[in-house]
């Protein structure tokens, strides 16, 4: 063999070598570990075997069968698992009417916002490995957020506004609990905003254009504030901010990251922000009004409805995109009930999840509601017991705009969740009502 051809070949041998171990690190340095704990993954059981009344759990069969056939809600389905077991799991209406298409337990749902607490998870995985601080600035990850702006004076006529320098930078843990003062566009309670973030083109929620999430976000850091950081709780774009983030932190695209850190290894797979094709026929429509005993899809708004089986598919929006199952969301809450454990696998020490789990805006939440924010999730306290309705004490919940709910609660080791796809439908009582009887039904 040639001497230059010899030299070539150990060129390249240790060139895909070098790759190789590059790769390895990037495995283990962004992952989940293995754990001495081993918590079976959710699979079905009797209610009585987990201190669960099967007669009690009829109540939930009552409340979802008559709002079907009093035309509140289309269909749903809904879970319950207690001590890792699933004790109720029912699927009831129909998953599109058009077609004549009857609900099914595993269909899948847009979830919304309870994307949310995934991506805060997933920023939280990062933060364990001593990548950042909570209370970093995200400047110093994403420049474009330097010097924030608030808004002072804004004109209608032809939506031109003013501004003033903010009195502090935003911080990660500002981007987690919604008091960094950014805004959220089409669906802000203020008309300003929502005129300055469509001038702007910001892409709030979901989209079938062809967006990345960093070109969104670097435009986001351009637009003023409502206040100043740290100042109120403004629900807000921050978990889209930190899913960008977590590209920029782990150098791997979000829903990469996501699907090898959290969705493969807790065996979310039907967890998506965009379907596979051999999935879409499983997502269930949206819909929004009751006519003449039949119910309509949504229509085509600010977004389209379908954005999870057609259009690019490149915007992976960490506040509202993913789409899920009851079980699958279901393993997400129970692995926060292990402490952070699934199936021999850590995804979150026990003790990061009580950082998450304690009360992180103060009263910036709201008092006299029964809950606080921590990281991610709402928290039910001991005003929300004494309410009731709200579960124990810990009840970590969140929801999401197409009314889809769920909750945990460490105490009793109990997960519920409720999906449905509605929107604007006005009177639909059966997510309150689905809680308290989901607690009601213990029996030990």
């Amino acid at each position: 063999m040639p001497v230059h051809m010899n030299y070539k070949l150990k060129y390249n041998t240790m060139k895909l070598l070098i790759q190789i171990l590059i790769l390895a690190y990037s495995f283990t340095a962004y992952s989940q570990t293995k754990s001495i704990q081993k918590s079976d993954p959710l699979i079905e059981s009797l209610p009585e075997k987990t201190g669960m009344s099967s007669e009690r759990l009829s109540r939930i069969d009552s409340i979802c069968e008559q709002a079907v056939s009093n035309g509140e809600i289309p269909g749903a389905v809904a879970l319950i698992a207690r001590n890792g077991k699933i004790v109720f799991w029912k699927a009831y209406g129909m998953a599109d009417n058009g077609s004549g298409r009857t609900m099914k337990k595993d269909d899948i749902f847009r979830i919304a916002s309870m994307s949310k607490a995934i991506t805060a998870t997933a920023v939280m995985m990062l933060w364990e490995e001593g990548k950042f601080r909570l209370d970093d600035p995200i400047s110093k990850y994403i420049p474009e957020f330097k010097n924030p702006q608030v808004l002072k004076e804004f004109k209608y006529k032809d939506t031109s506004y003013t501004t003033v320098p903010a009195t502090g930078e935003i911080t990660i843990r500002q981007l987690l609990t919604h008091t960094s003062g950014l805004g959220y566009g089409e669906i802000d309670k203020d008309e300003r905003f929502k005129l300055i973030y469509k001038k702007a083109g910001i892409t709030d929620l979901f989209t079938t254009e062809r967006i990345s999430i960093g070109d969104n976000i670097k435009k986001l850091a351009q637009l003023p504030l409502h206040h100043n950081p740290g100042e109120k709780f403004t629900y807000c774009e921050g978990l889209d901010v930190l899913g960008y983030f977590i590209e920029v932190i782990s150098g791997k695209p979000f829903d990469i990251f996501l699907r090898e850190h959290l969705f493969d290894p807790l065996g979310m797979t039907d967890t998506w922000f965009y379907l596979p094709e051999s999935k879409a026929e499983r997502l269930v429509s949206v819909q929004y009004k009751y006519e003449e005993k039949n119910w309509l899809n949504y229509p085509v708004t600010f977004y389209d409805p379908e954005y999870p089986i057609k259009g690019e598919k490149t915007f992976f929006s960490g506040g509202a995109g993913l789409c899920s199952t009851a079980k699958d969301y279901a393993t997400f809450l129970q692995m926060y009930l292990n402490g952070g454990e699934l199936n021999g696998k850590r995804f979150l020490s026990r003790t990061t999840i009580q950082t998450i789990m304690q009360n992180q805006t103060g009263d910036l939440y709201g008092t006299g509601a029964g809950k606080h924010y921590g990281l991610g999730f709402g928290v039910t306290n001991e005003e929300g017991l004494t309410i009731g309705g709200r579960g124990g004490i810990g009840t970590l919940f969140w929801s999401g705009y197409f009314n889809t709910d769920g909750f945990a609660n460490p105490t009793e080791n109990l997960v519920g969740i409720l999906m449905k796809q509605t929107q604007g439908i006005g009177s639909d009582d059966t997510s309150w009502q689905f809680r308290l009887l989901s607690f009601q039904a213990i029996d030990d």
